[in-house]
């Protein structure tokens, strides 16, 4: 069964396809995933199936969010079927039945496209640039992301920055054209990149060759220090720390929005850290916390646990007591 590791590789081989698309979201950390695994692999050589062309393929959940986001992936397993792109029908959890009969029924006819939920009302977009600019020491606004930039003044300006060992968190201005657009009306800057320091905006690529050239960039930037010191900062930033994909107000993944939930019904003050802004972070703290998967919770600085142990330390209501102050 084809393993999908990117949204790109999603467009090609579920959205655009005619033909029935069976996707499984699953993730390493659940076991159950196994079960469903193992049914479709028999459900694909089923001849009904075949004769059908339906496609047979699985997403890691935590590893492509904007598919998982897109289809509202809350849980795992969670198994959706698709005509050209368009969810027909899904099925949430280990019900095997349930999933060989609907795949069966849907193998050779065209279904009604399921309806989408109600979109939740949107965060100003003043306080959400605002957020954003203040989300790290430094904030980057570039076409792309730091790995693959995809305009030369982007690839310039984070290899400057890289060069000089300035850590700092981005954000990809083609994904969000209303960001953007606001930005450049925000900060009366109407070209990309920009970057910010503690909140101000610097300039963009011309002024930070200008700093350089004129000997003032350390005095501009704060200087780098190791990551195992820049993590202890992160998970001590609050007594209550969440590191997620996304923010509290907009999640990247399902996992991230669960997780979102579960703290919010506690009702206790806490932070959160993006981790898809930090590439550094992303890895650095899976060495660090030696756990894997996100999101992760720390309280006063310790590691609590991820999804998994937040939702059995909810079920035994033994949350609120982990994260409250003693």
């Amino acid at each position: 069964m084809d393993v999908i590791k990117t949204e790109q590789e999603f467009k090609e081989q579920a959205a655009r396809s005619s033909s029935l698309v069976v996707v499984h979201f699953l993730a390493e950390w659940a076991p159950q995933c196994s079960q469903v695994t193992d049914a479709l692999i028999e459900l694909k050589n089923d001849p009904q199936c075949a004769k059908a062309n339906v496609q047979f393929i699985q997403v890691e959940a935590e590893d492509v969010p904007e598919v998982s986001m897109h289809y509202e992936i809350e849980a795992v397993p969670t198994v959706i079927l698709l005509r050209q792109g368009k969810a027909v029908d899904r099925i949430n959890g280990v019900k095997i039945l349930e999933m060989t009969e609907k795949v069966r029924q849907n193998a050779g006819n065209n279904s009604v496209i399921m309806p989408t939920k109600k979109a939740e009302p949107k965060e100003k977009l003043e306080d959400r640039l605002k957020r954003l600019i203040n989300s790290h020491e430094v904030m980057l606004f570039i076409k792309g992301e730091p790995d693959a930039p995809r305009c030369g003044f982007s690839k310039t300006i984070v290899g400057l920055l890289k060069d000089r060992n300035v850590a700092f968190g981005t954000f990809d201005i083609l994904t969000d054209n209303e960001v953007r657009q606001g930005l450049k009306t925000y900060s009366d800057w109407q070209l990309y990149p920009q970057v910010y320091v503690n909140g101000e905006l610097i300039g963009g690529l011309d002024i930070v060759k200008e700093l350089i050239e004129n000997d003032e960039f350390e005095d501009t930037f704060p200087k780098q220090v190791p990551l195992e010191e820049r993590l202890k900062i992160l998970v001590n930033k609050s007594r209550v720390m969440l590191f997620m994909k996304g923010d509290r107000t907009g999640p990247k993944c399902g996992f991230s929005r669960q997780a979102i939930d579960m703290m919010n019904k506690t009702g206790i003050e806490y932070e959160t850290f993006d981790i898809l802004t930090d590439e550094d972070v992303r890895q650095g703290l899976k060495d660090f916390s030696e756990y894997r998967t996100y999101p992760q919770l720390y309280v006063s600085g310790e590691l609590v646990g991820g999804l998994d142990i937040m939702k059995e330390m909810e079920s035994a209501g033994e949350l609120i007591d982990a994260v409250k102050e003693s």
